[in-house]
């Protein structure tokens, strides 16, 4: 198998891997999609396994079992970059996309997604509230090619942060849509997965 035709999406606080089907499907036949559900977010059951977004980067890194491209929605994206941080070995690509952690996202003036996430999701675990860890001091020791993909008006992750991570992370490319959709990927499903196509065949140059 090649390296980067292996792909692990991760979906944001919503918890369905199947948030990356209409980008999956338009992937080449040769890569292999896995689309991971993650255990106490959103309509996912709980794991017992899993009570914290730190157990959430154990429980993908179990299931990363050859070096992936590694792809994160929202705060799927805190957790892939949590992987790329501590599993390198793992991430042959990273992909982020529209991120709610990780960064300091009140000082980019992002809307907070708790409030809403909570009365959309009830009965979801306490713990997916809670606040992460801010990595943006660590994000210099990233090395894997990383590309960046956001909603140009997104006011849960906006643009700035982004900016923030590509000044940070040392080779970065960003793909940007005039939108305030944050789930920019899925509605823009084509060109996403041409990007990701691009972004594996140029070597993590830009698209």
């Amino acid at each position: 198998m090649n390296i980067g035709t292996t792909v692990t999406f991760v979906p944001g606080a919503a918890g369905l891997g199947s948030f990356w089907a209409p980008i999956a499907e338009r992937l080449p036949a040769t890569w292999h999609s896995h689309l991971v559900d993650l255990p106490g977010l959103g309509p996912v059951p709980p794991d017992p396994a899993v009570s914290s977004y730190a157990d959430l980067v154990e429980y993908v890194s179990r299931r990363t079992t050859v070096p992936s491209l590694l792809v994160g929605q929202s705060m799927g994206g805190f957790i892939a970059l949590q992987l790329a941080l501590q599993y390198p070995h793992l991430v042959t690509h990273l992909v982020l996309v529209a991120l709610t952690g990780g960064v300091n996202m009140a000082s980019h003036g992002a809307l907070d997604w708790r409030p809403d996430y909570e009365a959309t999701h009830p009965s979801t675990q306490p713990w997916a509230r809670a606040s992460v860890p801010d990595l943006t001091a660590e994000l210099g020791t990233i090395e894997i090619p990383t590309l960046l993909v956001w909603a140009t008006r997104d006011a849960l992750s906006p643009l700035a942060v982004a900016h923030t991570l590509a000044s940070k992370i040392r080779t970065t490319s960003l793909v940007t849509f005039e939108s305030d959709d944050h789930a920019v990927a899925c509605t823009h499903a084509a060109e996403m997965a041409s990007a990701l196509r691009a972004f594996v065949t140029t070597g993590g140059r830009q698209p």
